[in-house]
């Protein structure tokens, strides 16, 4: 046997632990794999002695990835893909081609999708599969290539390749309010009906750190809650109230007339946007020139 392959793990502790870093999750390792969290844990503490080396941080019933643990998921998430794939073509399945951008569904219809074209013009030849999704990464229900998310949700044992900047400004539709008041003083906004992206944990800006992010005390004010960002979007262009805009996802609403800025106010976010590299082992030209591509548009 190649020395090299003395020093492989047993495989039951690889899929425990690629499972866990997937999901930055025990629990959720335990449930895709039909076994308990304590027998997820207890592969995992093996595996972390055998190789001397802290994959996870336990912080109050919590587990997350170390730096060496982000780098071991990422290479045996990539591994098994790549054997997962090879089984199935020998079972009489067929290698499927072209890149998989996994994309948040905001940044997908109102970002990705107006631009994707031009992509498609310069490589023609490149088949791109958009893979939309609400939830983080640790719960991406296939292998993909990159994606596309907002800095700081739980992205497991992706690799993270860049980051974007981003503004974030309240907006509504142009008929919400009165030419006369329009754009409004930060400290009128508490007066309106602000809608807001409401989810747990709360992973990216919301109404009360905006208003502490440019120093405004609001006090109470009405807000209504939805579960996704596309519908507190179009509950503000039907004219229900205001919401944050991010620039990159309301710049063609504004473009088109349907949203106006409601206030001056903006938030600079130098990071707001990040780009993984995915477990999935697409051509590596083709998902080089994306990559290249969405440096490009994000800069």
């Amino acid at each position: 046997m190649d020395e090299a392959l003395n020093n492989l793990p047993p495989l039951s502790r690889l899929r425990a632990f690629e499972a866990a870093a997937r999901h930055e999750s025990f629990t959720a390792a335990a449930t895709e794999l039909g076994l308990t969290q304590t027998a997820v844990s207890k592969q995992i503490g093996q595996l972390e002695d055998e190789l001397r080396t802290r994959l996870f941080e336990r912080r109050n019933r919590a587990v997350f990835l170390t730096d060496a643990g982000r780098r071991f998921g990422a290479a045996v998430s990539a591994a098994l893909a790549d054997i997962a794939a090879e089984a199935s073509i020998l079972r009489g399945g067929h290698r499927r081609g072209g890149v998989v951008l996994h994309c948040q569904l905001c940044e997908a219809i109102y970002w990705l999708m107006p631009r994707l074209s031009r992509f498609h013009e310069r490589h023609p030849e490149i088949e791109v599969r958009v893979v939309t999704a609400l939830a983080p990464l640790t719960s991406a229900g296939e292998p993909f290539d990159i994606a596309i998310q907002t800095t700081g949700r739980a992205s497991g044992s992706a690799r993270l390749l860049f980051t974007a900047p981003d503004r974030v400004f309240p907006v509504c539709a142009p008929d919400y309010l009165p030419e006369a008041t329009a754009p409004l003083d930060s400290q009128a906004l508490a007066f309106h009906t602000l809608l807001s992206h409401e989810v747990i944990p709360q992973s990216w800006m919301d109404w009360p750190e905006w208003f502490s992010a440019i120093g405004v005390s609001p006090g109470r004010y009405r807000r209504i809650g939805f579960d996704s960002f596309p519908l507190v979007l179009q509950a503000a262009v039907a004219g229900r109230g205001i919401a944050l805009g991010w620039a990159r996802t309301v710049e063609g609403l504004i473009a088109d007339g349907k949203l106006i800025r409601a206030c001056d106010s903006v938030i600079e976010r130098p990071t707001e946007i990040s780009v993984y590299r995915g477990a999935r082992r697409g051509d590596h030209a083709q998902v080089e020139a994306l990559i290249g591509w969405l440096r490009e548009e994000l800069a």
